[in-house]
């Protein structure tokens, strides 16, 4: 068939018989060339595929082509119709041009095209008036086909421009409904477009569609030598950065987006191969800029290999390209090759050592390195203690090294541990044993660094163990800042709860310090905060401070930071019998040491009179109160029954015993039937175990009387 449709048959007849022949076997031959459109229906999708030709080209081309063949075969048979029609002057033609068939074939064509092209179609029969019907209808399916590919094309180019308009035109809406101020809807709107200026530039999607091989060969042209150049990963095997490489994700970030949040937990480690990224930190007011990244810098690897929460904010500055590796993927590459993992720890030890300033943890041989080529870091308890990398900190204890080795100033690791807050570095030093008492050159101890440093939770650790060991760890505490003239640090000190009247090693108390080297505001502040005065003599002698306004202070003076720390675990075996105003004005019991119960602190709670849904500010005023700790419920009730105590600048709770059962001394008592009454929190609801209250609680006792009143309500 392909070699029939190409056979000029016609061309054939004029050579056998000289002249063109005419009839209806050589019209049907010369139907057989419609064969050949098979050709062309192929020709066109083959050349769409091709990715050397413009695809919008040649679907024009296309849709002009089909036109120019519909309308070429609409004009051939419109002009058959009258070539054919037995009487020629009653056809579309014919009245125009009687003589029309002696006109040239070129004239008679394009009058036909443009009439069928326009569709200046004027029927003078039968036949002609059937052809217009379905050649309109058809002629509106072509127009219908040709605007829709048209649109179809136009709208390819402008379909991701025309859903950001949209998502513009949703943020504006959102904005209005919510009436939220101009600044805000600026940032939403900036942000929004340097979203769509970024998502030009991923790439991820097109990584994703290809093989695994392509996608490694691609990252380790585009981003090994990036890699290369990160401090962490210097030096590495190439297996082990190719292993890296081909596991990160490129990313690319918008200004003024957060990429990492202060305090949340570690997942990923972010590389960054192009823009800058801010270093920022909060501290609980405001934030604060305390450091710039750029090209081949990494962020969120120490809290990825320590397992702490992120200690700053890290806030893209600009439109940043980064490469994203997840923590459990490097974890996995550090696992599988040992030896890039111990230089990938001693690469960052170096590091922190840089930007720490941390160089006198070293040894004069270690930090100059072998050869002194001061390239070599030694990976030893103080510099992983100093990065606060509480597992690689494990992994070194576990192999037997010594938790007490000290620098060359006397601390050892759990000094920096305690001195930076690194609380599970110092929970790995104590589970190994190591000794909480030493000292550093400069006779500071662990626990000294980690309360004059502010970090609570540290010190609490640390003076649990160090009490164990040395009975007299908080005399010592409390001499040696007052040795030292360290006001701030002795207030700490005694909200920990620690003995005002404790002694230290050499049998002397902080008051006796102060006296005898002349601290007159640190004695004062230690008789304010319930320090007892020697009765034989010895302070007086030992001190130029006159002791006569000391002894005034000790008549009005207020306990400040209650002392309420026990040496013995059981609070109920104190025996209180006929105390003294002068002892009770002491805060301490007659009969026994100065010991105090083994909490460090008592709620304070706020008591009311009243239901709390129908207290108003009218009514009568609370008390505030220190909640003991070994109180329970009932005890709770019969407080609340007793009297609470007024000095004249402040309030403080005083044991005393009666009939056995531990109540409060007393001047003025909330008249309230406080043991068949309940007790309930601001929310209204029943609170029946002290185990639930917190410090700055708000307490109200319910009687019948108030529950009446609020049903009446």
């Amino acid at each position: 068939m392909d070699v029939a449709s190409t056979i000029p048959f016609q061309g054939l007849s004029y050579l056998v018989h000289g002249k063109a022949r005419e009839g209806l076997l050589y019209s049907l031959l010369v139907l057989l060339r419609l064969w050949r459109l098979r050709k062309f229906q192929l020709f066109f999708p083959r050349l769409e595929k091709d990715i050397r030709f413009s695809y919008f080209w040649i679907r024009c081309a296309r849709l002009i082509a089909v036109t120019l063949f519909l309308v070429h075969g609409a004009g051939c048979l419109y002009y058959l119709l009258a070539d054919r029609y037995p009487d020629r002057d009653k056809t579309w033609i014919g009245a125009a041009t009687p003589n029309f068939r002696q006109e040239s074939l070129w004239i008679r064509y394009i009058t036909t095209m443009s009439t069928v092209g326009q569709g200046d179609l004027h029927a003078q029969n039968k036949l002609e008036m059937m052809f217009n019907i379905f050649y309109m209808l058809f002629n509106l399916g072509l127009a219908a086909y040709l605007s829709g590919n048209m649109t179809n094309l136009a709208l390819q180019g402008t379909r991701r421009t025309m859903e950001f308009r949209n998502s513009i035109c949703a943020a504006s809406d959102f904005v209005c409904r919510n009436r939220l101020p101009p600044r805000l809807q600026q940032q939403i709107l900036a942000y929004m477009c340097l979203k769509f200026r970024a998502e030009s530039l991923n790439q991820q999607q097109l990584m994703d569609q290809l093989p695994k091989s392509i996608c490694q060969s691609i990252c380790e042209h585009l981003f090994l030598p990036v890699v290369k150049e990160v401090y962490l990963f210097k030096g590495i095997s190439r297996d082990a950065q190719l292993l890296l490489v081909t596991q990160t994700k490129p990313e690319y970030i918008p200004p003024k987006e957060d990429v990492i949040v202060q305090n949340e937990a570690a997942d990923d480690v972010y590389i960054i191969v192009s823009g800058e990224v801010e270093i920022i930190y909060f501290n609980g007011e405001r934030e604060e800029v305390v450091g710039k990244l750029g090209t081949m810098d990494i962020l969120g690897e120490v809290s990825a290999l320590s397992d702490r929460p992120q200690t700053f904010t890290f806030r893209t500055r600009t439109l940043s390209q980064l490469l994203r590796l997840k923590q459990a993927t490097l974890r996995e590459v550090m696992e599988s090759k040992p030896d890039d993992r111990a230089l990938i720890f001693r690469n960052l030890l170096k590091h922190q050592i840089e930007v720490h300033d941390m160089k006198d943890l070293l040894g004069e041989s270690e930090s100059t390195g072998a050869g002194g080529s001061g390239n070599i870091v030694p990976c030893n308890l103080l510099t992983v203690a100093a990065t606060g990398n509480a597992g690689f900190l494990e992994d070194l204890l576990k192999v037997g090294m010594d938790p007490d080795v000290g620098d060359s100033k006397g601390r050892t690791a759990l000094h920096i541990a305690a001195s930076k807050g690194y609380e599970d570095c110092v929970q790995a030093l104590l589970s190994h044993g190591c000794n909480v008492n030493i000292k550093d050159a400069q006779g500071n101890t662990a626990l000294w660094q980690a309360v004059a440093a502010r970090h609570h939770k540290v010190f609490s650790s640390l003076y649990h163990v160090a009490r164990d060991s040395n009975r007299r760890a908080g005399g010592d505490l409390l001499c040696h800042a007052t040795r030292r003239g360290d006001l701030d640090t002795l207030r700490e000190l005694l909200k920990h709860g620690l003995d005002v009247d404790s002694e230290d090693n050499d049998g002397s108390t902080a008051l006796r310090v102060a006296l005898s080297e002349g601290q007159a505001d640190l004695a004062r502040f230690l008789v304010m905060n319930g320090a007892s005065l020697d009765d034989d003599g010895y302070t007086q002698r030992q001190t130029t401070v006159p002791v006569a306004k000391l002894r005034e202070l000790v008549e009005r003076r207020e306990v400040g930071h209650p002392i309420t720390v026990y040496d013995s675990p059981r609070a109920d075996t104190v025996t209180v019998v006929g105390s003294s105003s002068e002892e009770l004005r002491r805060g301490r019991f007659p009969g026994t040491t100065s010991k105090k119960p083994d909490r460090a602190h008592w709620p304070r709670v706020s008591i009311y009179k009243g239901h709390p849904l129908v207290r108003n500010h009218s009514s009568e005023a609370g008390k505030l109160i220190n909640l003991p700790a070994t109180t329970t419920m009932e005890e709770l009730k019969t407080i609340i029954g007793t009297h609470v105590v007024f000095c004249r600048h402040a309030m403080n709770w005083i044991f005393t015993c009666c009939n056995g059962k531990r109540t409060f001394l007393s001047g003025e008592k909330l008249k309230v039937g406080a043991e068949k009454a309940l007790v309930m929190n601001d929310e209204g609801l029943e609170i029946d175990s002290v185990d639930v209250i917190r410090d700055k609680d708000k307490l109200f006792i319910v009687t019948e009387e108030h529950m009446r009143m609020l049903a009446s309500i």
